[in-house]
Formats: C-alpha cells, structure tokens, sequence
C-alpha cells in the first residue's frame, strides 16, 4: 500500500562514513519491525552489498536470526535500471535505503529525486564542510553556499514541482571526536548557519571508533551485541550513538507509515 519511505544516502566526498552509516541505519530500520529494501548504487565498490553479504553469511553460519533487510546492488546503471531495481524492492518493503557511490553521476541524482530523507554524511572537518558551504579563511565564516548544496537544492525544487512533496535533507556529522575542540565549534557553527541559508537539518552521526571497522568482515552492527564475544562499555555508548542517529533520522513508525499509504490510495 504506497509507496516505500526512501532514504538516500549521498555525499561525492569518499571517507566519511556513508556505506557503514547506510547498513547500519538499514539493519537498525528492520530490527524495529520494518520491512527495508537496501540498494547499492556503486557497482564497482559494493561496500553495502558486501557488508550485507557477509552478513548473511555470518546469520548462516551461527544460525541466528538476525534483522537483515532485503538487499540488492544496481547491475542497469541507468534510469530504467534504477526503476525496475526499486520496483522489485518496493514490493516488500516499508523503507528502501539506498547508498550511492562517492561521485557525481546521473543514477546518483535520479535517486536523490526519490529521497523522502536525503542523507549527507560528513567528517567534522573545514575538507568536507566544503562540498556544501565555503567560510573566510579568517573569521570561519560561512561565505557561501558549495555547488553540492545547489545541486541538492535544484533536486529538492525539483521533486517538489514534479510530485508536491518535500525532502528531508539531514547533514549526518559523523566521526566526530570524544572531546572538545576548536575545530569541532567552529564546524558546528559553520554548519549550523549553513543549516538556516540552504535548509537542512544536522544530527550527530557515528564517532570515531575502531569497532565500525572490525565489524564488516563478519557483517555485524552493534545491535548485535550477542554475537560480538567481549563487550565494553564502548560497545554499549556506541549503539546508543547509534540508535540516537537513527532517531534523529525521524522515519516514519510503522503505524504513521499505513496510515500514510491508507490516505494515498483514498
């Protein structure tokens, strides 16, 4: 009934996070009862698609019954393509997140006209601030806007034209670091009036920690703490990071999204 929430993932910087944040915002979407489409859009890397493989892999070989979205790299890298991948995943999907490659290509912006949610992951630095907002070298302050923020901008206007709905861009700070710092206020500041000239939203994203790397062989997040051997304290702030991320994301709940579905088709 209706149509999927989509959440996309997209930044043309590589480095910050975006694949590892995508899977573990997919995995955490279908472990609070969602149905969740996944879909890599990076042929060539496949970092979602091999994280979720092993994954499977690793719910195969404990024999456990771990959430695990339904998922599905795109092979037709086109816009018939990306169609007809999104329509085989919205069959049985509430929420279809999809994680685009670190570039700018045209399957890339078709998506980012789909987004309900539109995702731009950063590290908290003036290297990726700059991808959507350029400051004085003295003051920090913000002098413009980046040519990433005016394609997003045309893309929102766009979709709003074409379907009457808005999008929800969110600027996700991830890697953030565990203490206070020049850099980290004047980032935020950045940010945040950046926030109130081009319109998007900032939430703190996944911190600087060793565990997201050790994580992906076996396909695992830290909702699964079970099958993580010896947990630490760190492991346990780090799934609160986690699940206030994924909050802060505002999805849908189940019932909001029937409801919505029940009102399109009336």
């Amino acid at each position: 009934m209706g149509q999927p929430h989509f959440i996309v993932f997209a930044n043309e910087k590589g480095g910050t996070g975006k694949s590892t944040t995508a899977v573990h915002t997919a995995v955490a979407l279908a472990a609070s009862g969602h149905r969740v489409g996944a879909l890599d859009l990076d042929q060539r890397q496949r970092t979602m698609t091999r994280y979720l493989d092993n994954r499977a892999t690793s719910i195969k070989r404990l024999d456990v019954a771990l959430p695990q979205p339904t998922f599905k790299v795109l092979e037709q890298q086109d816009d018939a393509g990306l169609a007809a991948a999104i329509d085989r995943l919205s069959a049985n999907a509430d929420v279809i997140v999809i994680d685009t490659p670190g570039r700018d290509d045209p399957v890339a912006r078709a998506a980012i006209l789909r987004a309900d949610t539109l995702v731009t992951p950063m590290n908290d630095s003036f290297v990726d601030l700059d991808l959507i907002g350029q400051v004085d070298p003295d003051s920090f302050k913000v002098t413009k806007p980046s040519f990433y923020a005016e394609l997003i901008w045309n893309s929102r206007t766009q979709r709003a034209r074409d379907t009457g709905k808005s999008v929800d861009w969110v600027v996700l700070r991830n890697r953030l670091q565990h203490i206070d710092s020049h850099n980290l206020r004047r980032v935020g500041a950045a940010l945040d009036e950046l926030a109130r000239r081009v319109g998007f939203r900032v939430i703190p994203g996944l911190g600087e920690r060793v565990i997201y790397r050790e994580l992906f062989p076996k396909g695992l997040t830290l909702l699964d703490l079970a099958q993580l051997g010896e947990v630490g304290l760190g492991h346990i702030a780090a799934r609160q990071e986690l699940r206030e991320m994924v909050a802060g994301l505002a999805v849908p709940t189940l019932a909001e999204a029937r409801q919505e579905a029940v009102a399109a088709v009336a």
